[in-house]
């Protein structure tokens, strides 16, 4: 259930745009599904801070979930400090404390395991240059395993890719360490809302590894299954889960990080300019380059949830960051329409595009418009691109109430910059 922009907040309770605006009943509602399969299979579910690190509202998700998982020692610090009573280790607010990294250096690995429940390596180099330090503190140690098969739609996010470095393929190499791991890592979905495929690509795995995971006492199988859509079968994964599970005597967790806030943030932004050039034309006061990132990475478009004070659900006509599909002419009679509106960034990259949209009315100056989906992967890879603005975090409690949890100004730009 997308909750955002149920509730209208007072004008007066709201800093200027831009800003993030994060509902905590929406993510309420995908924690209790997250908890709900997590009942019916066994799993255990951890916060993939790569994804959503907005400690503003981790007391909402806590009860849900059993912790957190990184990639850096930021991240596996900010777990430690900010998901449960992890100071005390007979705390029932004890959470589980997951370390990963791509690579860890020397000088960081042991502050990692002071944080760290358990410790992941990516290769089996960094596992036997650090395994005896993780040893010496009684911390598990895992190690990531690559299938080279995954189910992703982007070369750029796809971890089975040609000459890829997230993690060890070699059966014989993993087989040749298994003393020194208790359990295994594997992330190979990304966006992934067919159910078929995932339990395919698990049984490949099953078939090449098996042998392998019966040695093992735990395996993560990542994030990037989008169970939390309405019609996904959610019981068939859990007997799925619960299954795996059974048969290889380990405990199965999960790193959900879209799935837990999907549909729980929007982007708040002012039109500050309109044009016409063929289309009609707006610029917002924010930027995707500095605040959706993943749109120009992924060369996606974002929905609009509202305009002004009146919800709505656009989807944008089509993707046009791609350069090819500003150059080659539409067949598409609905996408062809001068009538169109290609809502701008305000940066100066010409493809700071948020999307082209079919609307009732024309943008003015002052509308504000709200574009959905911008929990994930927005707030922790926002920058200071063109010392454009960035947007407040703004929290909508389960009350109704409203809180600013963080503004910006010229001295956290001048301070980013030395």
């Amino acid at each position: 259930m997308n909750l955002e922009n149920s509730v209208t907040p007072s004008d007066t309770s709201l800093p200027p745009t831009p800003y993030y605006l994060l509902d905590e009943a929406a993510i309420v509602a995908n924690m209790q599904i997250i908890a709900r399969l997590c009942e019916l299979s066994g799993a255990k579910a951890l916060l993939a801070l790569k994804c959503f690190a907005t400690w503003g509202v981790f007391d909402v998700m806590k009860p849900y979930l059993h912790g957190t998982t990184s990639s850096s020692l930021n991240e596996v610090r900010l777990g430690y400090e900010t998901f449960g009573d992890n100071t005390d280790a007979d705390s029932t607010d004890k959470k589980e404390t997951h370390a990963y990294s791509v690579a860890y250096s020397a000088d960081e690995i042991d502050e990692v395991l002071s944080y760290a429940d358990k410790i992941i390596f990516n290769s089996i180099s960094q596992l036997t240059a650090f395994k005896d330090k993780a040893a010496a503190k009684s911390i598990p140690v895992g190690l990531r395993l690559n299938p080279k098969t995954s189910n992703s739609s982007f070369i750029i996010a796809d971890p089975a890719r040609p000459f890829s470095r997230l993690g060890e393929h070699d059966k014989e190499k993993i087989t040749a360490v298994l003393g020194d791991i208790t359990g295994v890592m594997i992330h190979n979905n990304c966006e992934n809302d067919s159910f078929e495929a995932f339990s395919e690509s698990l049984a490949d795995i099953e078939a090449r590894f098996g042998d392998v995971l019966e040695q093992l006492e735990w395996v993560s199988l990542g994030g990037g299954i989008h169970f939390i859509a309405p019609d996904y079968p959610l019981e068939k994964l859990a007997e799925r889960l619960k299954g795996f599970s059974q048969t290889y005597g380990v405990q199965v967790y999960l790193e959900p990080g879209e799935a837990s806030i999907h549909g729980a943030g929007s982007l708040v932004t002012t039109v500050l300019d309109t044009m016409h050039n063929q289309k009609n034309l707006a610029v917002v006061d924010s930027s995707i380059e500095a605040h959706m990132l993943d749109l120009l990475i992924y060369r996606e478009s974002a929905p609009i949830t509202a305009i002004n004070k009146a919800t709505i659900n656009v989807n944008p006509v089509k993707s046009i960051i791609d350069d090819s599909a500003v150059h080659e002419p539409s067949t598409a009679k609905s996408e062809q329409t001068t009538e169109n509106t290609i809502i701008y960034g305000r940066s100066c990259l010409a493809g700071d595009i948020f999307g082209e949209y079919e609307l009732s009315d024309s943008l003015t100056v002052g509308d504000t418009i709200t574009f959905g989906n911008a929990a994930g992967y927005t707030m922790v890879k926002k920058n200071w691109f063109n010392g454009v603005n960035m947007p407040a975090i703004v929290i909508r409690r389960l009350d109704g109430r409203i809180d600013v949890q963080r503004e910006f100004d010229y001295q956290d730009y001048k301070a980013s910059l030395s």
